[in-house]
């Protein structure tokens, strides 16, 4: 996953299959799902798709608890500024 903002909460939302906009509990209902789909006890190990979903969902959860908005791209970057609009303030 990339670091910048917005790439990184739209790969996350890509990587459970959700869209742009949800609850928190459809989050949860959601990594819920695939947890038991792709858990290592169920798959094997070797498997890193459950380290992917956890990657995601803690991304998305924390996004949400912190800010509580959408995850429109608009949205995203009022909560995480450009690094030109961020060194426009600097003193």
């Amino acid at each position: 996953m990339s670091e910048d903002p917005v790439s990184l909460i739209h790969e996350a939302l890509e990587t459970l299959g959700l869209p742009p906009m949800i609850s928190y509990i459809d989050l949860k209902k959601r990594y819920r799902q695939l947890s038991r789909k792709y858990h290592p006890d169920i798959v094997g190990n070797g498997n890193d798709a459950m380290a992917r979903i956890n990657r995601a969902y803690e991304i998305l959860k924390k996004y949400m608890e912190n800010y509580r908005f959408s995850f429109s791209e608009e949205e995203i970057l009022r909560q995480f500024p450009h690094k030109e609009y961020q060194e426009k303030f600097r003193f």
